[in-house]
């Protein structure tokens, strides 16, 4: 699947050509270096890497800095593999925002929001115990009961419970391109991408 690198902007509103507001999301979408080739006869399968992000160079290791030497760009902050490129690209090459068009669908990954440590209400959605009748105290948003007596006598793997919440890679698939400035490098996907501002995502058509 071809895609690019591209960091979270923020997200903004545009009107349709029927006065319709439309929720969107701006991505600064590459560009992207084609940094290595992976190839069926040295690798057992093709794809292509792509860095994105210049690094200071006091940060980047020896071996990655042969890396990208070979490649003849500056060392990357953010770097890539997308398998099944639709067109061929040679190493060193750069990949811009005018790989997507208007219209498209594309797939959007990245890290959600990291939340913490969350109860069963927030975390699942439960609905809390018994509501605020019949003198229930402090139990609104507790999680119940979690297993048996006797039999099993023990809480089932999996069990929905209170615990760390967020900070997880998520995919929202088909966001609907909307814009595609190719002078900032920026795309316009309808709709909400997971991960905070300035957050890194891969976007795939």
């Amino acid at each position: 699947m071809s895609g690019l690198i591209g960091r979270k902007i923020g997200m903004t509103s545009i009107f349709d050509e029927n006065g319709k507001n439309i929720p969107c999301t701006v991505i600064e979408a590459g560009p992207c270096v084609v940094t290595q080739v992976r190839t069926n006869e040295v690798d057992g399968y093709k794809a292509l890497q792509l860095g994105f992000d210049d690094k200071a160079e006091k940060h980047v290791g020896k071996a990655a800095e042969g890396h990208f030497k070979k490649a003849g760009t500056s060392g990357k902050k953010r770097v890539v593999e997308f398998k099944y490129f639709e067109e061929e690209h040679n190493l060193g090459d750069v990949l811009t925002v005018d790989l997507f068009k208007e219209g498209e669908f594309v797939d959007v990954q990245g890290v959600s929001k990291g939340k913490g440590f969350q109860g069963v209400v927030k975390r699942h959605g439960f609905g809390g115990v018994g509501q605020a009748t019949h003198g229930q105290h402090n139990r609104l948003r507790a999680p119940g009961s979690i297993g048996a007596s006797s039999y099993p006598s023990r809480v089932f793997k999996g069990m929905r419970m209170a615990g760390r919440t967020g900070g997880e890679n998520v995919t929202v698939q088909n966001l609907t391109v909307l814009k595609v400035v190719a002078e900032k490098n920026l795309l316009v996907v309808k709709g909400a991408v997971p991960g905070h501002k300035n957050s890194y995502v891969i976007i795939q058509k």
